[in-house]
């Protein structure tokens, strides 16, 4: 099987592995123990966390901390649940926020639109109601790849006196993060496992807790796993290190990838974008039966979170595209361990299922 569907999730990287391995179990068994337990056992689980959380906070802006939480739905949730204050005066969030942040700012109430353009970009200078509390607006898009000017956002929200949330989900450990008032990231979007993500919280910022309990990590409660955060930590390095490698990998792909899918018609932006997705349309296109031939190929039409809902994507229409136009469209997306020779058959045989359909 070819495997293009990165933005959905990431292989889990060998360092990774081997990292959660050691502390699932650990030399003569010792390395299971509580990270919040007092004895030497549970000191050496939580020195193992502290490692993991430095590790992940070195992927992200400096004066703020890492509060491990269970996935980027969590994170998300505790940032904008537990900014009861400001959630008060409103929220305002890109019309192509991940359903994380859409569906919570809907649940919460007084929710205002940021509109995109056919570039799926969003204008720092739109206009915004007056008593915006909490602006929200992604690094880069989990469906079309662009990437927001999320940093002239923070500066926006600055000037409006609200609090500023990047979803960071799909540019952590790629590109530099914006500073901003809170981060959320996820794990197994960056070769870490699944099951474990974290939100950034600035300096000075308080928050209420929305999971009570022992809150073992100060905002939110439960018992830390060390072998899920020693493999986030792990894969965090590893990203660190490879960071300038992994991008001129990617852009090698991005760019065979546009040879190979010349005669499709691209969303979003080609340039303001993160090049190791590539959403594309094919006028007439079957998704349906195109993935339904194409079992041995690993893409995606959309978002993994909205798969099988059967609802139009609302990032889709937001550049502009008819529900038509919208069900023409594919996600393939790559990265570290893509091969050259795996895009290249994934392409031919995606290609060739289309043109069976006579599109």
């Amino acid at each position: 099987m070819i495997y293009l569907d990165y933005q959905a999730t990431t292989p889990l990287a060998p360092e990774a592995r081997e990292e959660m391995l050691r502390w699932l179990d650990g030399p003569e068994g010792t390395a299971f123990a509580n990270p919040h337990s007092p004895h030497r056992m549970g000191r050496q689980a939580a020195a193992a966390v502290e490692v993991a959380r430095d590790r992940v906070a070195a992927l992200l802006p400096p004066g703020g901390r890492v509060i491990f939480t269970g996935n980027a739905c969590e994170a998300v949730n505790l940032a904008m649940r537990g900014s009861a204050a400001h959630r008060k005066a409103g929220i305002a969030l890109s019309a192509i926020e991940h359903a994380a942040v859409r569906d919570t700012a809907l649940a919460l109430g007084q929710a205002s639109e940021i509109p995109v353009d056919g570039e799926g970009l969003t204008d720092p200078a739109a206009d915004l109601p007056a008593d915006i509390g909490l602006i929200a607006v992604m690094a880069v898009n989990n469906e079309i790849g662009t990437i927001q000017p999320a940093a002239r956002w923070a500066q926006r929200a600055r000037e409006q006196g609200a609090l500023f949330l990047c979803d960071a989900v799909q540019a952590c450990g790629k590109m530099d993060v914006p500073a901003a008032d809170m981060i959320a990231i996820s794990a197994h979007k960056m070769h870490g496992p699944k099951g474990i993500g974290a939100l950034w919280v600035r300096d000075g910022l308080d928050l209420d807790p929305q999971v009570t309990g022992g809150l073992q990590e100060g905002l939110r409660s439960g018992t830390l796993s060390p072998a899920l955060c020693a493999a986030f930590g792990a894969a965090a390095q590893v990203a660190k290190d490879r960071r300038e490698d992994d991008a001129a990998h990617i852009e090698t792909l991005w760019n065979r990838a546009r040879e190979l899918f010349s005669g499709w018609t691209l969303n979003g932006s080609a340039d303001a974008r993160w090049h190791g997705n590539l959403s594309i349309r094919r006028e007439g296109l079957d998704v349906a039966r195109l993935m339904s031939e194409c079992r041995e190929v690993m893409f995606s039409a959309g978002s993994a979170c909205a798969s099988g809902s059967g609802k139009t994507s609302h990032v889709l229409k937001a550049i502009g595209l008819s529900d038509a136009e919208a069900k023409t469209a594919i996600r393939i997306g790559f990265g570290r361990y893509t091969t050259i020779e795996q895009l290249e058959s994934g392409a031919e045989q995606i290609i060739a299922a289309a043109e069976a359909q006579g599109v």
